[in-house]
């Protein structure tokens, strides 16, 4: 009779680790940064039907990176969780907090067992409070852990060279259109040499406090973003601190037509 080939569970850990890592490094970064009225969701994404930055509940917004399916998954039920919960008891009982904890279970069971791969994803929950001081931005992994972010946090891709500049040229409390033209060069020094995203090619969003609506989700559009980014040929280095104001800003601020979640 044949032995079973043995694998340590140490061994088995840290392939399973491996291999999400690299399905996620193929993708875009992900930012998402704190500035004077709430969070913006800054991406690289050229689909306009294919959304890694979505709405989960009022204050609340998801963030991924990986595989779409995967993470498509995790949104879904996301919005389940915070309507069944919102339903239930009250919309104030719905929390990032909350939501973080339940996608910390799920990765963490799926990692760890050994019937089925990893996922191939990491996830932004970002919800924002009636202050500064109450805004929250937690990053999930593959693995289910959960990291509790402040200023600004990045995922997926080469992530460290985007920390790296945004370590450098993030200030806090800066306007809207500060925020997001920081972002946008962060993500353009991914590579060797920085390189210019055009507008039709970002997926922006926004928790805006100051929002007279209780939903406090809105996308920028890429014509806004227009007015935001500005006709730009080069990123120098100096470029692009959140300190820096544009010499226009987003006129009307128009929303997308809001999406309906998903039916059981």
């Amino acid at each position: 009779m044949s032995m079973p080939f043995y694998v340590s569970p140490e061994q088995l850990m840290k392939d399973r680790a491996d291999f999400a890592r690299k399905g996620i490094a193929r993708g875009r970064s992900v930012a998402a940064i704190q500035y004077a009225d709430g969070v913006v969701l800054v991406s690289e994404n050229p689909s306009q039907a294919l959304h890694k930055i979505s709405e989960i509940y009022d204050r609340i917004a998801f963030a991924a990176v990986g595989r779409y399916n995967e993470f498509e998954n995790l949104r879904i039920a996301g919005v389940r969780l915070a309507d069944m919960r919102g339903y239930a008891y009250d919309r104030r009982d719905v929390t990032g907090r909350g939501l973080a904890n339940a996608y910390a279970q799920t990765l963490g069971t799926i990692f760890s067992s050994g019937g089925e791969k990893p996922y191939e994803v990491e996830i932004f929950v970002a919800e924002i409070g009636d202050d500064p001081a109450g805004d929250q931005i937690y990053r999930l992994t593959y693995d289910g852990q959960v990291y509790d972010e402040h200023r600004f946090a990045v995922m997926g891709g080469t992530h460290d060279k985007v920390v790296a500049y945004l370590t450098k040229h993030y200030h806090e409390g800066a306007s809207l259109e500060g925020a997001v033209r920081v972002a946008v060069d962060a993500l353009g020094h991914d590579d060797a040499a920085p390189r210019t995203i055009p507008p039709e090619d970002l997926e922006v969003a926004v928790l805006d406090r100051t929002r007279s609506q209780q939903r406090k989700f809105r996308r920028l559009r890429p014509e806004s973003l227009v007015e935001v980014l500005g006709t730009r040929t080069a990123l120098p280095e100096d470029a692009g601190a959140a300190g820096a104001e544009p010499e226009s800003t987003t006129g009307s601020g128009e929303d997308d037509p809001p999406v309906a979640p998903p039916v059981s």
